[in-house]
């Protein structure tokens, strides 16, 4: 069985790192990327099977993101998890509106965020 490949967008570096090493430790395949922009690239090159999607991005947020992958045909059947700090309910409401599949605050739980990506990936072909 192929790995399962995870696009990590987060402008932290030291939270990229540890996504990392978290997702590669559990068997698959991670592109990290600093910024919505070079995240929308990786997209028009690559073949994802998910997005793990900070929000507070430079240039363009993860809003922003997650509403032109749900709103290109190529990638709009992508799940694509928030995994942010802003955990308002009209934070979470506009996610909702721009089609994000799921949503985990900051601090997370490892557990939590291998559970979630594996619930959406699982069946995926």
């Amino acid at each position: 069985m192929a790995k399962r490949t995870i696009l990590v967008v987060e402008d932290e570096e030291s939270l990229l790192k540890l996504e990392s090493i978290l997702l590669t430790s559990k068997g698959y395949e991670v592109i990290g990327v600093p910024n919505g922009l070079a995240a929308l690239d990786v997209l028009d090159k690559e073949k994802v099977d998910l997005v793990l999607l900070d929000i507070m991005l430079p240039e363009i947020d993860g809003f922003e993101v997650c509403r032109r992958i749900k709103n290109n045909p190529e990638t709009q059947k992508l799940p694509v998890i928030m995994l942010t700090a802003k955990k308002s309910h009209e934070d979470m409401s506009r996610g909702d509106e721009v089609g994000a599949d799921w949503y985990v605050t900051k601090p997370f739980k490892s557990a939590k965020v291998i559970e979630t990506i594996e619930r959406f990936i699982e069946g995926a072909p």
